[in-house]
């Protein structure tokens, strides 16, 4: 039960209202007030995903030299409004070299595996980076430096 010290209230607001009147009012707007702020704090904790993490990597190699990436994403998918949509190959100058998009969410299916198959890598190039990408917060989530071989 929700109780108010009625002796906090100044007197003269308390001199004018019933002293039970006034306890209902207060427990009135009171209690539903912090009712609705600690669900919304409890659903902002809980309902919101982070960013997407690549949580693995792992690369092979064509006939034709080319490389293929099976990347491991981890996001806590909430649905189409909220989900990770892509990874990225990036060269060590930060451009894209391959990109796969993610055309739905994995929300039963965490952490998630993807492959990009046929990414040509520039010669002389050692490693790259591999990241993720949510539909709502961008890029930002953990990343992996990947060796490329014998480049």
């Amino acid at each position: 039960m929700f109780v108010v010290n009625l002796e906090s209230v100044p007197s003269r607001i308390a001199d004018h209202i019933d002293k039970k009147r006034l306890h209902t009012m207060l427990r009135r707007l009171i209690v539903p007030g912090l009712t609705t702020l600690i669900l919304i704090l409890v659903l902002s904790a809980v309902g919101i995903a982070g960013e997407a993490d690549v949580v693995g990597v792992e690369t092979g190699r064509a006939e034709d030299g080319t490389l293929t990436f099976t990347v491991t994403v981890l996001h806590d998918d909430e649905g189409w409004d909220h989900y990770a949509d892509r990874f990225e190959i990036l060269a060590p100058d930060g451009k894209v070299l391959a990109t796969r998009v993610l055309y739905h969410p994995h929300v039963g299916e965490q952490p998630f595996t993807r492959s990009l198959t046929r990414v040509v890598i520039p010669e002389g190039m050692p490693a790259v980076t591999v990241r993720a990408r949510d539909s709502v917060h961008g890029y930002g989530g953990k990343e992996m430096q990947v060796k490329t071989g014998d480049h």
